[in-house]
């Protein structure tokens, strides 16, 4: 009779050991981001518990409607671990929800997801911003901002910047700025372009350059989900003499030389 309730313990010890260990995850994977915009870069890494000899793991990609729109197969390293890129664009990527990971490794799998928008999906706006420069008049501003909107643009003269204010939208956003030379530019000492200086909230960030045109530079900047103020600083602000102010003077100037003409003939 003991030997039956040592037996039956021992089986019942095996038994819970067995079930807490299938319990326990085999394989993890994560992803760098839960969302993701058409024509990112979606990073997958994990890890196995045990490494089996040269066994592959297979990560799929699924639709919300459990369509496959993407396989890898993958290495696993010394250590257990891996990483693996997929490119969310072309075929299968034009559907807006919630995507599904599956990772498969010696008969184990483990599932994971995020979701997606397609650029169609995407607010983008195009349009012009009147910048008031107070005394100095007004001046239009081209612009192109994704995952956000544009509150207010206004001169600060007394830092040479322009500032975009920013109400972002999504995790991450980018903004495409035509800045007029007669407004706001970056000069060196022999009038060659300098590069600008880009704040976001007080810390200095890259930006990308794509066009240099004679009257304009366009410049690109990306954020993030609770950004709030892009400072661009440049070299000068609106030059006091600049083209609009040298037109105006010299409209002036014809017009008191004419109108001195004029009254120089009445007198003969």
């Amino acid at each position: 009779m003991e030997t039956r309730i040592f037996y039956s313990i021992i089986v019942l010890f095996f038994i819970s050991t067995i079930t807490v260990f299938a319990q326990e995850s085999f394989i993890s994977i994560t992803t760098d981001d839960d969302h993701y915009d058409e024509g990112d870069t979606i990073v997958i890494s994990g890890n196995v518990k045990t490494k089996i000899g040269e066994t592959p793991l297979i990560i799929q990609l699924f639709t919300e409607e459990k369509s496959l729109i993407d396989v890898a197969q993958i290495t696993i390293a010394q250590d257990g671990t891996f990483t693996k890129t997929f490119l969310a664009e072309g075929t299968g990527w034009n559907k807006a929800g919630e995507y599904l990971i599956i990772a498969s490794y010696a008969n184990e799998k483990v599932e994971t997801g995020f979701s997606y928008s397609p650029k169609s999906e995407v607010l983008e706006i195009e349009s012009i911003f009147e910048v008031d420069a107070e005394d100095r008049g007004t001046f239009d501003v081209k612009y192109s901002i994704r995952g956000g909107i544009i509150k207010n643009m206004y001169i600060d003269n007394k830092h040479f910047a322009l500032i975009v204010q920013i109400e972002p939208i999504d995790d991450e956003g980018i903004i495409t700025l035509d800045l007029p030379r007669e407004v706001i530019g970056a000069e060196k000492q022999d009038g060659k372009d300098d590069i600008f200086i880009i704040l976001i909230d007080g810390m200095e960030v890259g930006y990308q350059e794509s066009l240099v045109h004679p009257d304009s530079r366009v410049i690109t900047v990306n954020f993030e989900e609770g950004d709030s103020d892009i400072e661009i600083i440049g070299t000068y602000v609106i030059p006091e003499f600049g083209t609009i102010v040298m037109m105006i003077l010299i409209v002036g100037i014809m017009t008191v030389i004419l109108a001195s003409k004029n009254k120089f003939q009445i007198k003969i």
